[in-house]
């Protein structure tokens, strides 16, 4: 397992961008959404929801959606985002005093953009909150594109500070969905559902480190994206990826509860009821993890599907396969790149 990382490694599930596909649809023919899916190795027809989505993936989604439909935000807005206004919003965020002003930038750019929505920016001493006010009561919240808006607000602010900016909270102006348990992987804070408005809230107190990035960084940025605004580095962003980033680096096949409780200092106990908390368990974690390290194999390694099954824990191909298709909804070889 070594060379890859518990976050790079985790997979989320197809309906956590479902809303995102939709909104393509706007802006492509069913025939070039096809190639799109085909090109970035997602399974075409149809997006099941028992299926899993690599975060290599959704990036590669990204960097080919994004150009060939003329809009970098993919449909997620009333208005198209024309190609090159990410470039200009680093270059406005890189030229910033202090976090404090990157996040009033940030606030200002997209409101010469946005005609569905505007991002206000409330600040108190205590609390920096960024907003998304819908100028008509009648609009309502697009879920991969508010997540996404308020991601490119942490990731740049991390980005621009060299490590992850602590988050508050973030809450979302639409109902708690199914696949809750993705946006753990996104935000580095309990995230909530059913707000008045999305908004993420940061504490300005912790915008203590200075803006120091140079223009070949901001082109790696670029190149990259959109993981590295998305899904930053951070390995504790709650205790379920906490809990994650252990076993993952440990014997996790083997490591128990009170294994890990002790490794993060609490009780068993506690650990449960903050895993609970976050809408999952310690048998939960392990059994994703197991599922994530399969597919990742699957996908960058040459081993057989059998020595796979062995490797995760299957005394029997067989078994493997049939927890696979109830992981994932598709076969391992479906998963061979």
């Amino acid at each position: 397992m070594t060379g890859h990382d518990p976050i790079s490694l985790t997979t989320v599930s197809a309906d956590f961008i479902q809303d995102w596909l939709e909104a393509l649809k706007s802006r492509c023919t069913p025939e070039a959404i096809t190639s799109l899916l085909e090109r970035s190795g997602l399974q075409t027809s149809p997006m099941m929801p028992a299926q899993r989505v690599t975060l290599d993936e959704i990036a590669r989604l990204y960097q080919f959606a994004a150009p060939e439909t003329g809009d970098e935000m993919m449909g997620l807005w009333s208005r198209p985002i024309r190609p090159r206004a990410l470039q200009h919003l680093v270059t406005v965020q890189r030229e910033a005093s202090s976090l404090t002003s990157a996040l009033y930038r940030f606030s200002t750019f997209w409101n010469l953009l946005l005609d569905d929505f505007r991002l206000d920016l409330r600040g108190r001493p205590e609390e920096a909150e960024l907003a998304l006010t819908p100028y008509s009561s009648e609009t309502r919240p697009q879920r991969f594109g508010h997540m996404l808006i308020l991601k490119l607000a942490h990731g740049l602010l991390s980005w621009l500070s060299g490590s992850e900016t602590p988050v508050k909270a973030v809450r979302f102006a639409f109902t708690r969905p199914d696949f809750a348990a993705d946006y753990t992987v996104v935000f580095p804070c309990a995230v909530e559902f059913d707000a008045p408005q999305t908004s993420i809230i940061f504490d300005p107190s912790q915008f203590t480190r200075p803006i120091n990035r140079s223009p070949a960084e901001a082109f790696l940025f670029l190149e990259r994206a959109p993981l590295d605004w998305i899904f930053t580095g951070s390995r504790a962003h709650t205790n379920s990826l906490r809990v994650r980033a252990f076993l993952y680096g440990v014997a996790w096949q083997t490591s128990q509860l009170p294994d890990v409780a002790r490794a993060l200092k609490m009780t068993s106990r506690t650990l449960n009821r903050r895993l609970k908390a976050e809408g999952t368990s310690f048998q939960e974690i392990k059994d994703a993890l197991r599922r994530d390290i399969a597919i990742r194999a699957l996908q960058k390694s040459t081993d057989s599907i059998e020595q796979i099954a062995f490797d995760t824990g299957f005394s029997a191909p067989a078994n493997f396969h049939r927890a696979f298709r109830k992981w994932t909804n598709r076969t391992p070889g479906s998963y061979r790149m």
